[in-house]
């Protein structure tokens, strides 16, 4: 089961990013055994290009940044 900054990340990726829920699927089950970013698994994949990569980033660290002054 995935954390709800993880699900956020995921909405953010289908809905502003256009990746689809195959990609997205396959990168849930490629990031258990390998313990990475979802983000980062889509792009080492082809599944995502570099500006998709470079924004899904950037709204990661916008997420983290606005739970650490929320918390």
């Amino acid at each position: 089961m995935s954390s709800p900054s993880q699900q956020q990340l995921i909405h953010y990726l289908q809905s502003d990013l256009g990746v689809s829920e195959k990609a997205i699927d396959l990168a849930v089950r490629l990031q258990q055994p390998l313990q990475g970013p979802i983000h980062i698994l889509l792009w080492q994949y082809g599944l995502i290009d570099i500006v998709q990569l470079g924004k899904a980033i950037e709204w990661w660290v916008n997420e983290r940044e606005d739970v650490t002054s929320r918390g």
